[in-house]
């Protein structure tokens, strides 16, 4: 099955896999939409962080008010806010969310112990833009904050006047937009309501909240030792006579989820774009090494896989 409206949210696909199933229900899906770890070290895309998106809305006052005549005495929602978003997380970078945790385990040593030796640095991670120091949870690998752990992200806040010039007003209203990255079996509606739970107990008088749902879906994970994954590793080791190595991705392939939920099939994931294809910009590439070796692989997977 080739589908070409990845770029615009596959709109058709998910129906059709649905109106299909009978069909399209075999022992295994193989995706080929991810990346190598590097140009000379293939990898295996083991799992795939799921999301909940929620907006949250504050209100206050009736209307936004004279700070001169009502400073002091009226409730800022943007304080209130404010207040509610920096306590998602602790000193240590966890999400202080009650139960959020329920659901995220351990990668097994040998994994953990691949993913380490792959000695991602931040320099090299986040010094392409501007950074230098990782935010996530402490004494985690780079790697885990940023493919194989969960996460609480505010991607927006709007609020009062915000034009040129200044304007002194107590705003009524405050509104942010906030995402939770989800791993492993992280129920998407517990996080969801969780969360709110979490900023009504937060609430003072005279402030009323409303939500905004974007979205959910959960985290898709292949066990380590489904056999098909084994196979796969072994053909890719072959072919570029190193380890492949198995990685989660920080992103999410919703389709694949489809595929588990509506088709019961598992996914193997293997791709050869790199970080340095410049996906969608300028010039982008696709490197003649991965193209050839590419296409060797997948022609030993499909052996080996038939087996």
């Amino acid at each position: 099955m080739i589908e070409g409206e990845e770029e615009c949210g596959s709109r058709h696909l998910f129906d059709f896999v649905k109106d299909n199933a009978q069909e399209l229900r075999l022992d295994l899906a193989l995706v080929c939409d991810t990346s190598m770890w590097d140009s000379a070290t293939p990898a295996i895309t083991t799992s795939l962080r799921g999301l909940v998106y929620d907006e949250v809305k504050l209100t206050c006052a009736d209307r936004d008010l004279h700070s001169g005549l009502f400073g002091g005495a009226a409730q800022n929602p943007l304080r209130v806010l404010s207040r509610v978003l920096a306590a998602l997380h602790d000193e240590q970078g966890r999400v202080t969310i009650p139960g959020f945790y329920d659901g995220v385990h351990e990668l097994p040593p040998d994994v953990k112990a691949d993913l380490a030796g792959l000695n991602l640095t931040a320099e090299e991670f986040l010094g392409g833009v501007g950074l230098k120091v990782p935010a996530g949870e402490r004494g985690r690998l780079l790697i885990e904050q940023i493919a194989t752990r969960p996460t609480a992200e505010i991607n927006g806040i709007i609020g009062g006047y915000t034009g040129q010039g200044a304007k002194t007003v107590i705003p009524s209203q405050a509104m942010a937009k906030v995402s939770f990255r989800l791993v492993g079996a992280q129920d998407p509606r517990k996080v969801r309501d969780g969360f709110r739970v979490f900023v009504r107990e937060r609430l003072p008088p005279d402030c009323k909240v409303e939500f905004g749902d974007f979205g959910a879906a959960p985290a898709i994970e292949l066990p380590f030792d489904n056999p098909a994954l084994v196979k796969t590793r072994a053909a890719l080791s072959a072919e570029w006579g190193k380890k492949a190595v198995m990685v989660g991705e920080g992103g999410s392939i919703p389709i694949v989820g489809d595929f588990k939920r509506v088709l019961g099939m598992d996914t193997i994931m293997v791709g050869f774009a790199l970080d340095d294809d410049r996906v969608h910009s300028p010039n982008e590439k696709y490197d003649l090494t991965s193209f050839r070796k590419g296409t060797r692989s997948w022609a030993r997977i499909l052996a080996a896989l038939a087996e």
